[in-house]
């Protein structure tokens, strides 16, 4: 970038986008932009961040004084900050700054913080095409586990359920050393992707790889979750099911229960599938209000 200012590349008015807002280059521009009297145009993806206690940052960073005014720097120096579902948003505003924005520090109005809020999808429109040779997979009484192996996961749950429930395949991914042509075979075989997550933003391999497989999404009825399984109840169950995992024992019939109807119903529930695909999906795995807003700018 700096070899761009440099070179006169930079116009006024221009568009930086940052696939990921924790990105210590957005604070580089603007210092450029400005000092340079360049005005440009910034826009960033927010994924995580130390505001989610669930979260890596949130949950190795002792010292947040750092993490949370970096953060708070970033969504000050980005024009449009892009959030992919509303739970993030608000997350994002109860544990970012904790409080109402008072404008102290700034000349924006109230309205003017509140717009540079802005919600997306993720640009992921090819994965329907990049899915569709896996579609038609017979499918079998195959159960994934398809997210990263890491606390908030909560993978012993999935693991218990996988020895009280023998007569189904209860396969975590991440367990084996799969090329993305194996994990699409098995998503295309699978008739439940399961989760127990105590943090989630968006939900890739739920919410999009696995219903455009054809395999029934089981997740919490809370974080993103909530929001974009909203009106589809056999996709979600309580989310103090999997609280933790003495919350979860205390659940486990409730929950075993709800497996077992899902599995032996699978037509029947797998039918929302289609309606799910078509009307939720294009809300949050689809670029398209980011892109309208890009070319309002350019």
């Amino acid at each position: 970038m700096s070899q761009l200012f440099s070179e006169g590349e930079v116009n006024p008015g221009d568009q930086f986008i940052f696939t990921d807002a924790w990105h210590p280059g957005i604070m580089q521009l603007k210092y450029m932009s400005e000092l340079l009297q360049i005005p440009v145009i910034i826009h960033a993806l927010w994924h995580a961040g130390s505001y989610d206690p669930q979260d890596f940052l949130g949950r190795l960073i002792k010292d947040k004084r750092w993490t949370n005014n970096f953060e708070k720097a970033v969504f000050h120096a980005v024009d449009h900050n892009w959030f992919a579902t509303q739970f993030h948003i608000e997350m994002f505003k109860r544990n970012c700054f904790r409080q109402p924005y008072s404008g102290h520090f700034s000349e924006l109005s109230p309205k003017e913080i509140e717009e540079k809020y802005c919600r997306t999808g993720w640009p992921m429109e090819y994965m329907a095409k990049t899915l569709e040779p896996y579609t038609n997979l017979e499918k079998r009484d195959l159960i994934l586990f398809p997210h990263r192996i890491a606390p908030e996961k909560q993978v012993d749950i999935f693991r218990d359920l996988a020895k009280t429930m023998p007569e189904y395949e209860w396969v975590v991914c991440q367990d084996k050393e799969l090329t993305k042509h194996e994990f699409h075979t098995l998503l295309g075989e699978a008739k439940m992707v399961f989760s127990a997550n105590l943090q989630e933003t968006l939900g890739i391999s739920t919410c999009i790889e696995g219903p455009l497989s054809g395999a029934v999404p089981l997740a919490p009825n809370s974080l993103s979750y909530e929001e974009i399984f909203m009106g589809y109840d056999d996709f979600v169950y309580p989310a103090n099911w999997t609280k933790d995992f003495a919350w979860y024992k205390s659940h486990k019939t409730s929950m075993v229960e709800r497996i077992s109807y899902i599995m032996a119903n699978y037509e029947n529930v797998r039918g929302s599938l289609e309606h799910f695909n078509k009307h939720q999906i294009p809300k949050y795995f689809s670029f398209d209000e980011a892109i309208k807003v890009l070319f309002k700018n350019a």
